[in-house]
């Protein structure tokens, strides 16, 4: 069964199950040190109206001159999304008013975008693949921010994010889940960062997201959908998408129909409330920007740039899983973020790539998740994990000591062997002092003995006593050795 009407995606209703549509138009920030028209800056933050140009504010006679770092991160973009690159671009102009974006219209691109189709692949954690078609990805300028709790009277205007450049990605309708919506942005941005060409900070308003969201019976043609307007979180697209199948599912099952609307999705109730009646594209009246030439660009150009792409996630986990033999899951998690495939890898270089796997998902991950860190916050680095790999190696620590290491080296800093000197941590490979132990556990335990002539499998009882009576300083292998050769254990 195709991965979009897999039956887990449908929604059970009061007269049967229902099938929900989404598309997502993603406004991903360029990455670029200034506006899409104009030399301001665009850096976050700032005191307001303190990143504006005469051409931000729309003063007369101001004229826009394009920013060629901006339209190289859209073909890069493009590029990484395996998408047509149109040699030859418009900008619009997309007439429509608001306090925030002082000429009175946007310049954006409509008839002739920058890039194409592309696709996305998604591969969700239950197993389930699905491609997400991309329908295009234009250049447009984002509007300033209108301020309405700085005064009881008045509202403020902050024009610090007004031209600075998006790049509009507009999907398909290809996902049938806030499951797959959830993953389709998350794969998305990260695909951004990879590339270098937004940073995907959804907190500060670089990345969000238009939900179109329509349900329809399982077959029937596509229905009535209705825009949620900038969602600014993945958990939250997964809330707005759950509540708004709902609410148009309890609508047609009472007999109503769906109105063609814009919403917004309040994160407080969870719930979506309408906002305005959605607008058609005639309703901006769209034209070329008489101040702006079309845009064209060589194929030489584009190859130069597609030239000096990085490798990206999906060629990554391939890699991953083809040269180092790791698992799926192991290869998807590694991935998920560029500064973490940067760790492993630093770790994982001239070592066994699968315990460095280990190492770093188990215990690194497991150990950022508790305390609320990052990658970029670890207190212990890619060289002095890819030490304890290595003392692991040697036979110095055994895998038990080696985790001591580990939480010492985060809580205290230091190299890792440098610790096991100083705190005498080296492993007993001594077979006669190791042998003196198991001849005493052997001894203590008459009993766990004959059973474990029986069933073999106890012999890790005795390993483990053994490692307890060693402070687990023993060598595992030698202690496995002496207990198989003495219990007759084969």
């Amino acid at each position: 069964m195709d991965a979009k009407t897999e039956k887990s995606n449908l929604i059970e209703g009061a007269t049967g199950e229902w099938e929900v549509v989404i598309g997502m138009e993603v406004h991903a920030q360029v990455t670029s040190n200034a506006k899409l028209f104009s030399g301001a800056s665009t850096e976050f933050g700032g005191d307001p109206n303190s990143h504006v140009s005469l051409v931000d504010a729309a003063m007369p006679g101001m004229l826009p001159v394009i920013n060629e770092v901006c339209v190289a991160q859209a073909v890069r973009t493009g590029l990484g999304l395996k998408a047509q690159i149109n040699l030859y671009s418009v900008f619009d102009r997309k007439n429509y008013f608001y306090p925030d974006l002082p000429q009175g219209y946007q310049i954006s691109q409509y008839k002739n975008p920058i890039v194409g189709e592309g696709e996305v692949i998604v591969d969700l954690l239950s197993g389930e693949r699905v491609i997400v078609g991309i329908e295009r990805l234009h250049l447009e300028q984002d509007a300033g921010k209108s301020l309405h709790d700085q005064h009881p009277q008045n509202s403020y205007v902050d024009l610090n994010r007004s031209g600075v450049a998006l790049m509009e990605i507009v999907s398909k309708p290809d996902l049938r889940s806030s499951e797959q919506a959830k993953a389709y942005v998350s794969k998305l941005r990260t695909i951004l960062r990879y590339l270098g060409t937004c940073d995907g900070n959804m907190d500060e308003g670089s990345l969000r997201a238009d939900v179109n969201v329509s349900v329809r019976c399982p077959g029937d043609e596509l229905g009535t959908r209705c825009e949620i307007k900038n969602v600014n979180s993945i958990r939250f697209i997964g809330q707005a998408i759950e509540y708004e199948a709902r609410r148009q599912i309890e609508i047609l099952e009472d007999g109503g129909e769906i109105v063609q609307e814009t919403r917004l999705f309040d994160a407080k109730t969870g719930e979506t409330r309408s906002m305005r009646s959605k607008e058609e594209a005639h309703d901006y009246r769209y034209f070329p920007d008489p101040d702006l030439l079309p845009l064209e660009l060589t194929q030489t150009y584009v190859d130069e740039l597609a030239a000096d792409l990085p490798e990206l996630p999906d060629e990554k986990r391939a890699r991953f899983i083809a040269d180092y033999g790791l698992t799926p899951y192991d290869a998807d998690v590694l991935v998920a973020e560029r500064e973490s495939v940067d760790y492993f890898e630093a770790v994982a270089a001239g070592r066994d790539a699968k315990q460095a796997a280990n190492w770093v998902i188990n215990e690194l991950f497991g150990r950022l998740n508790k305390e609320g860190l990052t990658i970029l916050d670890s207190p212990i680095s890619a060289d002095q994990l890819g030490g304890i790999v290595d003392l692991i190696k040697e036979g110095t620590i055994s895998g038990k000591i080696a985790k001591d290491v580990f939480d010492i080296a985060w809580t205290e800093g230091g190299d890792p062997a440098g610790i096991v000197e100083a705190r005498g941590l080296n492993q007993v490979t001594d077979v006669g002092a190791i042998e003196k132990t198991v001849d005493e556990v052997i001894a203590a335990n008459p009993e766990k003995v004959e059973q474990a002539k029986e069933k073999p499998a106890l012999i890790g009882w005795f390993v483990g006593q053994v490692m307890k009576a060693t402070g687990g300083k023993a060598s595992p292998q030698a202690v496995n050795e002496l207990l198989k050769s003495k219990l007759g254990i084969e």
